[in-house]
């Protein structure tokens, strides 16, 4: 996937809205579009270095990604980095355990690479 950022503005309260796009050899998976993924989140709280807790929704007419989800990421420092822990609660009934949990895991993947 790529993504695509329209908004960002990571404060307390601040919006951002985004779109993650599939590649041709995935299209019909998009929950908004048949390419893509179209959400809107806020971030409800960021402390430096420790938290960061958005919502997040998703645009679609299709029902069953209808819902705020809200996301915590957790910073933790350990010996030689940091741990980063994902909690998603509130998860759309459209969006398996399988395909949340591989996309969390791609996105510390990506952000480990990033880092490194």
């Amino acid at each position: 996937m790529s993504a695509k950022v329209f908004a960002f503005d990571p404060r307390p309260d601040g919006i951002y809205k985004m779109a993650f796009i599939y590649p041709e050899t995935e299209h019909g998976r998009g929950k908004s579009t048949a390419d893509a993924d179209i959400f809107e989140g806020r971030f409800v709280e960021l402390v430096p270095d420790e938290l960061i807790v958005e919502e997040v929704q998703f645009e679609s007419d299709n029902p069953v990604f209808a819902g705020t989800m809200t996301i915590t990421t957790a910073l933790l420092p350990v010996t030689g980095g940091t741990k980063v822990s994902i909690r998603a609660e509130n998860v759309p009934s459209g969006i398996s355990a399988t395909d949340h949990r591989v996309g969390m895991e791609s996105t510390l993947k990506n952000l480990a690479n990033f880092i490194e």
